[in-house]
């Protein structure tokens, strides 16, 4: 009998796990996934701190491919209230959903889906603006018609006098939106994120994760709404760009929920999944993957996995650095100068907020996600897990939100001491009126490498590593860390369906699977 093909997988990520449940799913191939970490879920992980959840970076289930939004929901069906009802459009049907229709509800009422209004705002100046920026009576009272004739005024310059050779994302910003708008809402926020000017920035980031949204698209999309009837909601949302999107699936205990569940059936069906494994070498023969080399990171053992297919989500920069023999000198040195942000969340219980809704004064402010744009503070974002999903908290009569920092391992904010970093953010936060400090009943700290795959450094010369990676039939570079693209997790996802599709069709090809993201389907909208 001969003896059963093996998929290496090396990450339990997104996209570690979506190859591993399709392989499954649709061949004879067994995975074994090399996990790092303890946790399932790579950023997609939900941390569980005394009861409280945490999601690192927020997660938004909602996707513009019907296979994802298809895969999610067969995972874990939708929950909903007695009186809810929306509509669902996949694969050209339209279907309207209530609970009575729910026949897939599991015997675990906690193994399901919400759907979840989306509101994220910007907090500027101490006020807050919509999120992207629109033409609002908000946006007006908040800058004064003086500030809005000059960002009029400089947008009408932007469209009739084009930057023609668009090479840098502060490029990208200007012809879109004009200097004064880039000035006021997208230059010190993106600066905050990657830690390098704008100019230093390839446009290819706008091209992937801003698109097509233009001030038009948002104030048509503003008007739409006030005069929309009220009732149902297209889930779908096909014809809505991805940032203006009203709702969206949340896993009730937070997206690492999902990929645990995920984790499970795969275990469930044969697959393998070993924690604890740093992946330090990638044996090649030829133009064959043949083995990696890994150590167990508790005790120290290491071993040796064989396999017919290898499956890559670690960053790109530490898979070639361990390929033997090594790669040639000039593909080394794009490898090793590929950068990377890193990521800080705070955790912060409180009993209220400081700041509160203008309409309902004494309740929650209903965003999920906040744009801290003030210049006098290192926080970029503010999650408000109650918003997220009630379940996030475990007394719902307090407030529980994550505060995100982006650095790089070993400057100035990575280095602090846990104690000393969670002292400064709850500063932060109280210095621009948000919290006070007396509200804090506890906190606790995250750290997250590799958070972001940055499209500066040697990025410029990124196709010929991806030509050369290529070369390797059995290899499949997917995942944001795999591919060094920044990418969601519907994104990554698809890219292991691709992958595992071409092994199923005996395929070696690989650009169909780095074309995801780049197709107009899967564009996001910021």
């Amino acid at each position: 009998m001969p003896q059963k093909k093996k998929a290496i997988i090396i990450g339990a990520g997104p996209a570690g796990l979506t190859a591993a449940f399709e392989l499954l799913m649709r061949s004879d191939i067994q995975p074994i996934i090399l996990e790092r970490s303890e946790y399932i879920g790579g950023i997609s992980k939900t941390v569980n701190y005394k009861g409280n959840r945490i999601d690192i970076g927020g997660h938004r289930f909602f996707s513009k491919s019907d296979r994802v939004m298809e895969w999610w929901m067969k995972m874990m069906p939708i929950a909903a209230a007695p009186d809810a009802s929306f509509i669902i459009s996949y694969q050209n049907k339209t279907r309207e959903i209530n609970a009575g229709m729910l026949k897939n509800t599991p015997a675990d009422p906690d193994r399901v889906m919400l759907v979840r209004e989306r509101l994220s705002r910007i907090y500027y100046l101490k006020k807050f603006f919509d999120y992207p920026v629109s033409l609002s009576a908000q946006t007006i009272n908040n800058l004064g018609m003086a500030k809005m004739f000059k960002i009029g005024m400089s947008y009408m310059w932007s469209r009739i006098f084009q930057i023609k050779n668009e090479k840098t994302l502060e490029d990208f910003f200007i012809n879109r939106f004009g200097k004064e708008l880039y000035h006021t809402f997208f230059k010190d926020y993106t600066e905050k994120v990657w830690g390098v000017p704008c100019n230093e920035i390839s446009s290819e980031w706008g091209a992937q994760r801003i698109k097509k949204l233009t001030i038009g698209k948002a104030i048509v999309h503003a008007i739409k709404s006030q005069f929309k009837p009220k009732g149902k909601t297209d889930l779908s949302q096909k014809d809505t760009e991805t940032s203006l999107i009203e709702q969206f699936l949340y896993p009730k205990l937070g997206p690492g929920q999902l990929w645990e569940e995920v984790a499970k059936l795969v275990q469930e069906m044969g697959g393998v999944i070993h924690h604890h494994i740093d992946v330090e070498g990638i044996n090649h023969e030829g133009n064959k993957i043949v083995s990696v080399k890994a150590k167990n990171t508790k005790s120290g053992a290491s071993d040796i996995y064989d396999g017919d297919y290898f499956f890559s989500t670690m960053p790109i920069k530490n898979l070639v650095a361990g390929m033997s023999p090594a790669v040639p000198k000039p593909i080394a040195e794009i490898a090793e100068g590929l950068l990377y942000r890193d990521f800080i969340t705070v955790g912060l219980l409180l009993k209220e907020l400081k700041v509160k809704d203008e309409k309902t004064a004494n309740k929650l402010i209903k965003d999920n996600w906040i744009y801290i744009q003030e210049r006098e503070v290192k926080i970029g974002r503010l999650q408000i897990f109650n918003n997220w999903s009630p379940y996030m908290v475990k007394d719902p009569s307090n407030v529980w939100v994550g505060l995100e920092y982006f650095c790089n391992v070993g400057d100035e904010l990575w280095s602090k001491p846990d104690a000393e970093f969670m002292k400064f953010a709850i500063d932060e936060l109280a210095q621009i009126g948000i919290i006070s400090k007396e509200a804090v009943l506890d906190s606790t700290l995250l750290r997250e490498e590799k958070t972001y795959p940055a499209y500066f450094g040697t990025y410029d010369r990124f196709d010929e590593l991806k030509t050369y990676i290529n070369t390797f039939e059995n290899l499949f570079l997917v995942g944001r860390n795999g591919m060094h693209k920044y990418n969601n997790s519907d994104h990554s996802m698809l890219t292991a369906m691709t992958a595992v599709d071409n092994i199923v069709a005996g395929k070696t090809e690989k650009e169909n699977i780095w074309l995801i993201n780049t197709e107009q389907d899967y564009h996001e909208k910021k």
